[in-house]
């Protein structure tokens, strides 16, 4: 399985972003997705998730401006940013915890991360 992020660029403060990241290949259910971040010098943070029955959960930081989504048909997760700020330039990486058909366990899976940077 493979998660294929997509969307990032650089915007101006006060624009806006839409991320993408989609889940490739086959025998796999996918249960929580999300977005985590990385910032130069910083540790990797959550930055919104979402689980398969649609519950979110966001950081503080970005409640308000940031919303997650998901579209199960699509095994993809979304990411709409508005209202961007210098402060959320970072590397962008989408999460998903999948369990593969053959297993009862499920493992975490990230995707390449992404880019962001918001000018001031």
């Amino acid at each position: 399985v493979q998660l294929q992020a997509s969307g990032g660029g650089l915007v101006q403060a006060g624009g806006s972003l839409r991320l993408s990241c989609a889940a490739a290949g086959s025998g796999f259910t996918i249960n929580a997705m999300g977005w985590y971040r990385q910032a130069p010098g910083e540790q990797r943070e959550l930055v919104a998730a979402i689980t398969s029955a649609g519950t979110t959960n966001y950081a503080d930081s970005v409640k308000g401006r940031f919303t997650i989504s998901r579209d199960n048909a699509k095994n993809t997760v979304y990411l709409q940013m508005k209202s961007l700020k210098p402060e959320d330039t970072a590397v962008y990486y989408c999460n998903a915890v999948i369990r593969r058909t053959w297993t009862e366990y499920a493992h975490d899976y990230w995707g390449q991360g992404t880019q962001v940077t918001v000018s001031s």
